[in-house]
């Protein structure tokens, strides 16, 4: 039955489509969580908390996935967890760290354009890590647009260059965080099934951040609004769902047509952010500025299809 669904286009096209829109969702639901918890754009430990609960009760989610759909133990070797631990830091806790202090200088719109450089620097990393995965003429048109369009998300009204280091900056600078994690994990799931691998760096990584929230804000002081409550539940779903479904895709189809589907993040975030953001809005810039990060993911994923003679 699964195998019906993962390896249908139409299915394979919902699905991709469906974690790009629910990964994008993350950006307003995130911005939105501030303000309900009372975040400030100062309180780093706050938001490193919050971080850590997400991801925690994410990480218990995808352990009962895991555990109901492959029905094999969660247990995993010493040698294996360290391996998780030293990827949950990066993944998880750094990653983290840069992305969630970058959206807190920036707004959601600009925040989820910037965060399609992770698309990008995947690909500049590879080149450097992989033999068989060498920049091409094609990859190098995608990086070009890519990179563009996160430049013309920077500028505004009047020709002037808009770029917060402790927000932009902080954003871009996850998104090479998350090139790097990548090479590592897809190293690490030759001999962990990505799945666990994933629910493993996620609950792992969330105790290094709740651990160092705590100890740096001394105690939890965060309180939590009916509607704060659920914001952080959606966004544990989101991570949790959007990647146990991801990996699904991955184990049926090759990754550049699932990759492809990744223009839909920033379309969707920047769209939601819009609607659900008090404040924020489209302008020409932030316009062509998805229109190049589109086009970017678009071009660098794209494989056509040989007819076979």
């Amino acid at each position: 039955m699964e195998n019906k669904y993962f390896t249908n286009k139409k299915y394979v096209a919902f699905f991709a489509i469906l974690c790009s829109i629910l990964w994008g969702s993350a950006f307003p639901a995130l911005k939105v969580s501030y303000s309900e918890l009372n975040i400030q754009t100062a309180d780093t430990m706050g938001r490193i908390i919050f971080a850590g609960m997400r991801f925690f009760i994410a990480s218990l989610i995808i352990f009962t996935v895991y555990k109901l759909t492959i029905k094999k133990s969660i247990k995993i070797k010493k040698k294996e967890a360290f391996n998780a631990f030293k990827l949950g830091l990066l993944q998880t806790a750094l990653f983290y760290f840069f992305f969630y202090t970058g959206l807190a200088h920036t707004t959601g719109v600009k925040g989820s354009i910037l965060d399609s450089g992770c698309t990008f620097f995947v690909i500049l990393l590879a080149h450097f890590a992989y033999k068989n995965d060498k920049i091409s003429t094609k990859k190098i048109i995608g990086l070009i647009l890519g990179f563009t369009g996160i430049i013309c998300a920077s500028w505004k009204k009047g020709f002037t260059f808009n770029f917060v280091f402790t927000g932009d900056g902080f954003i871009l600078f996850s998104g090479f965080i998350f090139g790097l994690s990548t090479i590592y994990a897809k190293k690490l799931s030759t001999n962990l099934h990505p799945i666990l691998l994933t629910a493993w760096q996620m609950f792992l990584g969330s105790l290094v951040l709740l651990t160092i929230g705590i100890i740096g804000s001394k105690g939890i002081h965060l309180v939590f609004t009916p509607k704060a409550k659920w914001l952080l539940l959606y966004t544990s779903l989101v991570s949790s769902v959007a990647v146990s479904l991801w990996y699904s895709l991955l184990k049926y189809n090759k990754a550049g047509e699932i990759s492809l589907y990744k223009f839909v993040n920033p379309l969707a975030g920047s769209i939601l952010s819009a609607l659900f953001i008090p404040g924020e809005a489209f302008n020409v810039y932030v316009i062509l500025a998805l229109v190049l990060v589109s086009a970017g993911i678009i071009v660098v994923n794209y494989t056509p299809h040989t007819k076979k003679i």
